[in-house]
């Protein structure tokens, strides 16, 4: 089966539209890992469209704190403010639907999870030593994860070494000989100085892995953030892929 696999999405809709559009006739399901919420300003737009795709969802941080599922204290103060605005406009549908979505799953030989194996919901796999302490927490040989904003892909070389692999766009990586952590990187707010929208297309009969990135309109997300009065902060980032 052909997957296209995404994450944090964080409302923003135009970058999520852009990644469907590059991605169109690619794939046959969606993973998505978390985070369809948050920071942007179309929450309830990018759950709608997500419904009506072929898809598995995970929920993430910014989803629980949106459903109260998290004390936002544990938030800076722009995603504190932006987790009330959002929790404030979800429709009764959509509160339900993600507070219905799992935080991991496993599906075949990919073990799904927003943040990690070990912790689901909010821990970073960014450094070398929390990469190789979770592969002692899947089973499977590969595992999928979000949350960072960084596309990376962690292989496992021995059981205490690992290779890290930055992306090579549109590229297939074969993963067959080894056990992997692999992320996408984020559909609507990139944190590695690029900011075009991440995703990635997984083929699970051949066992290929490919990075993309897509531009797509930021000034229309940020003039609607600014309309809407979202925090200044989190409107420049976008422009600058932090």
């Amino acid at each position: 089966m052909r997957i296209l696999v995404i994450s944090d999405i964080h409302a923003n809709l135009p970058a999520f539209k852009a990644v469907l559009d590059d991605a169109a006739g690619k794939w046959d399901q969606i993973w998505f890992l978390g985070d369809l919420i948050g920071y942007g300003p179309n929450p309830n737009e990018c759950v709608d469209l997500l419904r009506k795709q072929d898809h598995i969802c995970l929920t993430g941080n910014h989803d629980w704190a949106a459903l109260d599922k998290l004390d936002i204290n544990d938030f800076n103060e722009e995603a504190q403010t932006t987790v009330i605005w959002t929790r404030n406009r979800l429709t009764a549908e959509n509160f339900t639907f993600l507070e219905e979505q799992p935080a991991s799953q496993v599906v075949g030989a990919f073990t799904l999870a927003h943040a990690s194996p070990r912790h689901p919901v909010w821990e970073y796999i960014i450094e070398y030593e929390t990469a190789l302490e979770n592969f002692a927490h899947f089973d499977t040989p590969y595992c999928l994860v979000g949350h960072t904003h960084f596309p990376v892909l962690f292989a496992e070389k021995e059981t205490d070494d690992l290779l890290i692999y930055n992306p090579t766009y549109a590229e297939s990586i074969y993963l067959e000989d080894t056990r992997a952590i692999i992320n996408p990187g984020s559909v609507g707010q990139p944190r590695d100085s690029d900011p075009r929208a991440a995703y990635a297309l997984l083929d699970t009969d051949k066992l290929t892995w490919e990075f993309y990135r897509v531009s797509y309109p930021i000034a229309e997300t940020q003039k609607q953030m600014r309309e809407l009065g979202l925090p200044e902060p989190l409107v420049l980032r976008l422009a600058y892929g932090w």
